[in-house]
């Protein structure tokens, strides 16, 4: 059966997404342009047509994932409810024990960008922007009287930090901490950081 003909825009999304379960299944070291080629069916001369080496298609990936991660972040931080709520539901999203990002694919992001310039932009740009997120949220439920916070910028890097060491942890050490208490630490870091105690938390949830 003939492909569909694809767009240019669309094709380069088919590629890239390919390009993300090779990296997140053998790793951005071993990752081949052949690799991401076969899984789609299609020739290496189209993927090189798009993307012209490897390190170009690895960090088009990358950055791909990226803006679509950056993207649900801001979709739970813009709802219409209390900050409170918003930073409880992007820090479950983001939390090892959620659906976030997929977290191999990171960890792989996070070691190759050591000696990757391209893609260890692409990583902290990543990293900048959550943490500018959360920290503007914490502002505003600041202002809005809803809790305590004296520096919204140093409690986000310090729950980001929490979340990405647990990440590693619950990935790379299985067994190592159960996802129930990553995500008890979770809970109680965001309480501390805002201020409240343990069980203020879930009350201000139901």
């Amino acid at each position: 059966m003939a492909r569909v003909r694809l767009s240019v825009a669309e094709r380069r999304e088919e590629l890239l997404r390919a390009a993300i379960g090779q990296i997140e299944e053998r790793g951005v070291a071993a990752v081949r342009i052949a690799d991401v080629a076969s899984s789609l069916g299609v020739s290496n001369a189209l993927v090189l047509y798009h993307f012209s080496t490897k390190e170009k298609l690895v960090a088009a990936a990358f950055t791909y994932a990226a803006e679509d991660d950056l993207a649900q972040l801001r979709k739970l931080l813009g709802r219409r409810t209390t900050a409170l709520r918003r930073l409880r539901s992007a820090v479950r999203w983001y939390a090892p024990t959620g659906q976030a990002k997929g977290w191999r694919l990171w960890i792989e992001g996070w070691a190759a960008s050591l000696r990757e310039p391209a893609l260890q932009e692409v990583t902290r740009e990543l990293d900048k922007q959550w943490k500018a997120a959360i920290a503007e949220v914490i502002a505003q439920g600041v202002a809005a009287g809803e809790f305590r916070c004296p520096d919204p910028a140093a409690s986000a890097l310090r729950l980001t930090a929490l979340l990405d060491g647990l990440a590693v942890q619950l990935t790379s050490y299985p067994g190592a901490v159960s996802r129930a208490r990553a995500q008890e630490w979770a809970d109680e870091a965001l309480a501390r950081e805002l201020g409240l105690g343990a069980g203020t938390l879930s009350a201000q949830e139901r």
